[in-house]
């Protein structure tokens, strides 16, 4: 049976990178020239998964403003004439379909990946963790 959907928790708050999580993401800090998170999100499409909940908690606006299309970006760039720069941000939003819920209190991994049952459903899913890569 194929894989096709992965949970992805990013709820936490991110307490063993202070100061650096105070006001940014655990899951947004950059390796590289990357966040975190699109690492983890491009492992899973190429591992085959077509459709990914991110479990967010409060403060995490940046994770859905990262993968979401950026019209006045992508408009910048092509007027500009910068044709890889625009087809690399066009790409990250066009990775695999990404959903979002928010888990209300931080209760753990377990509750977290709870909150994601009615999207995998009978499915069977993989669970994908951004400390591993941190």
């Amino acid at each position: 049976m194929k894989v096709k959907k992965a949970i992805i928790p990013a709820a936490g708050l991110g307490t063993r990178f202070l100061p650096a999580t105070k006001a940014q993401p655990k899951e947004m800090l950059p390796i590289v020239d990357k966040p975190t998170i699109q690492y983890i999100i491009e492992e899973a499409v190429k591992s085959g998964i077509e459709q990914i909940l991110i479990i967010t908690g409060r403060n995490k606006r940046a994770i859905e403003d990262h993968f979401d299309k950026s019209v006045e970006l992508e408009k910048e760039l092509e007027e500009k004439g910068k044709a890889e720069m625009l087809s690399m941000v066009k790409d990250i939003s066009n990775m695999a379909e990404i959903y979002y819920i928010r888990q209300k209190e931080p209760k753990g991994l377990g509750h977290a990946i709870s909150c994601a049952k009615t999207f995998v459903g009978n499915e069977p899913f993989a669970v994908m963790l951004g400390d591993d890569v941190v």
